[in-house]
């Protein structure tokens, strides 16, 4: 394990300017589709009769669609280097896109698993292809990434609240469609690192597993991206059943949350050369809890909001540190390894979404369904109150 550990990133790469801000780029569209379920589904269990259950039942594919994805990207940038999974990413997303809004529920979870798909090759391959080429600071440069992403997100919510109000959502998602395949067309010609054909044979995969660290890392990735998506998914429905101006606010909601999330990204790298990376993460999860507390016992709009933006805020740099930390102990062989741990993430942004609307649904309360990225915070709480 310890060769694998200090197998450093090969010096040849030299920072791409260009490669690295058509990844931002890319990372915008994927900030949209992540998170288009949030301010769509009270719109969408409107339109198709939906359950919670039901309406859990699209995070699910989504995210078990994504982790397909995710598995594909692993055999890809291990045989073919990143270029084929990152272009692929983004096709896929622009089918996903184009159909999700034109047709019955089947039609709708068939767009929902295509684009999903797509997130599952885009997301890893992003975010490790950054973190590889980048000769500054791996956590900046993946903050300043996932920032790209996060402004995906906060235009996601407020443009599917303008589009449904005009009556737009099937231009919104065609512009969108369009939007990647223009973009995948444009990064054909751009240098991609090739395939490392070593990294697969020199990981120690018995080792892998063996070490402890491994196993936190994998909590991390499963928990942190299912109470994110927990939250910013659920959080519209969550106003809708508690406002009285539930039709204006709801498929708002969720931009309150992004954006807190996405400033708190952008505002990264002015202040973690400052602060250690633990006490980061510490400090970010103990206040997110307390904001998902807040937002628990939230009875008004600007309550709501509130716990929202503390959340959002909290939120913002756990996901990049763990991503550079991830990068900077396993190096090159984390395109492999990384492949496991983004399966995790795909697979905790499936499951904890979809059980709190089985939770809603058994008890009656979506507040109590919300009970559950609040435990999945407060255990990764505990898992960093000590260094590893």
């Amino acid at each position: 394990m310890a060769n694998s550990q200090t197998n450093p990133l090969p010096t040849s790469r030299g920072p791409n300017s260009r490669l690295i801000l058509a990844a931002q780029i890319a990372f915008l569209p994927t900030g949209v589709l992540t998170t288009v379920l949030g301010p769509m589904l009270p719109l969408l269990i409107g339109r198709w009769a939906l359950s919670d259950t039901q309406a859990g039942n699209l995070f699910l594919v989504q995210f078990l669609c994504s982790l397909a994805g995710v598995q594909l990207s692993g055999i890809l940038l291990a045989r073919f280097g990143y270029r084929l999974a990152f272009l692929s990413g983004l096709l896929f997303m622009a089918v996903g896109a184009a159909t999700l809004y034109l047709g019955s529920v089947w039609l709708g979870m068939a767009s929902v698993a295509i684009y999903g798909l797509g997130l599952g090759l885009i997301i890893p391959t992003d975010n490790l292809l950054v973190a590889e080429i980048s000769s500054d600071s791996r956590t900046s440069a993946v903050t300043l990434l996932n920032f790209f992403w996060g402004i995906g997100a906060v235009f996601c919510s407020l443009m599917v609240a303008w589009a449904a109000a005009h009556k737009l959502l099937p231009v919104f998602f065609g512009s969108l469609s369009l939007f990647l395949v223009v973009l995948a067309v444009a990064m054909c010609r751009l240098p991609f690192p090739p395939a490392v054909e070593a990294s697969d044979r020199g990981l120690r995969w018995r080792e892998f597993f063996q070490n402890p660290t491994v196993w936190l890392f994998a909590a991390v990735f499963f928990l942190y991206p299912g109470a994110e998506t927990a939250v910013g998914g659920w959080i519209g429905s969550y106003v809708a059943r508690l406002s009285l101006q539930a039709a204006t606010w709801a498929p708002m909601m969720p931009a309150f949350f992004w954006a807190a999330l996405t400033v708190g990204r952008g505002l990264g790298p002015l202040f973690l050369p400052h602060f250690p990376e633990p006490r980061i993460l510490q400090t970010g999860l103990a206040t997110a809890s307390a904001g998902i507390v807040a937002l628990l016992l939230a009875s008004t709009l600007p309550e709501i909001i509130s716990g929202a933006l503390i959340i959002g805020l909290s939120f913002a740099m756990l996901y990049p540190i763990t991503v550079a930390r991830l990068s900077h102990r396993f190096g090159v062989a984390a395109r492999s390894i990384g492949a496991v741990m983004f399966m995790l993430t795909s697979l905790g942004q499936a499951t904890v979404p979809w059980m709190v609307g089985v939770a809603s649904q058994a008890t009656g309360s979506l507040r109590a369904g919300l009970l559950l990225p609040l435990g999945a915070t407060l255990f990764l709480l505990v898992i960093h109150l000590r260094e590893w």
